[in-house]
């Protein structure tokens, strides 16, 4: 059974990039390595930061420790870098809860996420006439940076307020959806750097993944 928070032994939010929790892992190896900390506090907080980058610099196990800690703690999520925690709530008002989380949250963050994801066919058929052609690199990139600022405001949006436990199958479809287009925009963006198709196949697939598990989630709420 997982009983650590990996999250918290890293430091990262649990929407976090690849790699973002990376480079969360080795600011913390910095700190805790055997040259600067030499006591066996330090040691042991090697051990417990080499566990969680294990599980969480590997995407597959990633997904996996996500799925099992979602269930675990029935929906609820917590990001200890913010320090914000998001829970089942049992309203007086159960109707107006629903019905207020549908429209402030589940109906514009699926517009936002649509928003991003539509566009990538398009760039990416733009960008394959030269992929070493400024001008087209740079609107593609463009096109990333516009994502990853909808990603943020969907994020928020996500986080702005608990769901109701009738929608908590369509609240856990958009979750993983969301960290599929944080995943997907990662990638996506290492090919611009390197120009490695790998990277390129990789974002497509990410992005294929999060808009199966959208439509999930819209399959989710019409069962209700």
């Amino acid at each position: 059974m997982v009983t650590s928070d990996y999250y918290k032994t890293l430091d990262v939010n649990p929407t976090a990039t690849q790699g973002q929790i990376k480079q969360a892992y080795r600011r913390l190896v910095k700190v805790f390595h055997p040259d600067t900390n030499t006591d066996t506090a330090g040691h042991d907080n090697i051990i417990r930061i080499n566990e969680a980058y294990e599980v969480l610099g590997d995407p597959q196990r990633r997904r996996s420790y996500d799925n099992h800690q979602f269930n675990q703690n029935s929906y609820r999520y917590e990001a200890a870098s913010q320090g914000y925690r998001k829970y089942h709530t049992r309203s007086k008002n159960v109707d107006g809860n629903l019905q207020k989380w549908l429209n402030q949250v589940y109906k514009p963050v699926n517009r936002i996420i649509v928003q991003i994801l539509r566009p990538l066919k398009r760039e990416i058929d733009d960008l394959a006439a030269d992929p070493f052609d400024d001008e087209l690199l740079e609107s593609f990139q463009d096109y990333l940076e516009s994502s990853r600022r909808l990603l943020t405001k969907a994020h928020n949006l996500f986080n702005s307020q608990p769901n109701p436990s009738n929608f908590a199958g369509v609240a856990a479809h958009l979750y993983y959806c969301l960290n599929q287009v944080s995943d997907g925009i990662e990638d996506l963006e290492l090919f611009t750097l390197n120009y490695d198709d790998y990277y390129l196949h990789t974002g497509q697939e990410l992005f294929r993944i999060a808009d199966r598990l959208r439509q999930e989630a819209k399959a989710s709420m019409k069962s209700l």
